[in-house]
């Protein structure tokens, strides 16, 4: 069964002659353990698609299931309760918080759901040692790197052991080493940890981490390409030559 399932998904901002539409009948199906990047020109709706993939915004129509559930269906109190503990988020800014140690930050959308903070933290320590960061866990954020902090970021979306984990632009503030780096332990998390990974990135090289790669244009998807291993960068050359993109 897939873990999302996206069925002419419709976003329109506006009405009358001033309506934008940011997604045009967009359908798109996603498995567990799968690492999709989606890619395409500033504006044509990939951000758009994954804020309605995570129930920070509304449809205007269509729906979107996660793991068999439409969220258009689930009142405000139930789509917060699902992200929660359903659904793990990675933003290019890290939005750690700035007086909490690494510990802390990681351990939130635990402790936000009630769990007790030494069983949180406990939670948050070991996801903290799995993404290399065992030996920062009194640390503040401000002690650490871009790539270190994006690491706890990471922590934090998979603490809650999430069956998807949706990222927007987690690399576009990193060097190149460091997201990489990132971009290894996205894949990771699919792979080894089994869960499904949707990743948008404007970033041919780092989008070649992923197995596969849907092409937006606006606001619909013009294609869908199934990746092999290889070296990052030819690999997403090969996929934009497929769909046409170069």
């Amino acid at each position: 069964m897939s873990i999302v399932e996206v069925c002419d998904l419709t976003k329109t901002y506006g009405s009358g002659d001033t309506a934008v539409t940011a997604l045009d009948r967009v359908s798109l199906s996603i498995e567990p353990g799968e690492f999709v990047a989606v890619m395409g020109p500033s504006g044509c709706g990939k951000s758009t698609l994954l804020n309605l993939i995570g129930g920070l915004d509304r449809p205007t129509s269509g729906s979107v299931s996660i793991d068999g559930t439409d969220i258009a269906t689930m009142s405000d109190t139930e789509v917060t309760k699902l992200r929660r503990r359903s659904l793990g988020f990675v933003f290019q800014f890290f939005n750690l918080i700035p007086v909490l140690t690494v510990t802390e930050n990681a351990a939130l959308p635990l402790t936000l759901d009630g769990t007790k903070p030494t069983e949180a933290q406990a939670k948050a320590a070991e996801w903290l040692g799995k993404v290399g960061l065992g030996d920062k866990l009194a640390s503040r954020p401000d002690q650490l790197s871009g790539g270190q902090q994006q690491r706890v970021a990471v922590a934090r979306a998979l603490v809650t052991e999430p069956a998807l984990v949706l990222a927007d632009e987690p690399t576009g503030n990193l060097d190149s080493k460091s997201a990489d780096e990132i971009a290894d332990l996205l894949k990771q998390a699919a792979e080894q940890w089994g869960r499904a990974v949707v990743m948008v990135t404007h970033d041919a090289h780092i989008a070649g981490h992923a197995r596969r790669i849907v092409f937006m244009r606006d606001g619909q998807i013009v294609d869908d390409v199934r990746l092999q291993d290889g070296d990052p960068t030819a690999v997403a050359r090969a996929a934009m030559e497929k769909a046409g993109l170069l």
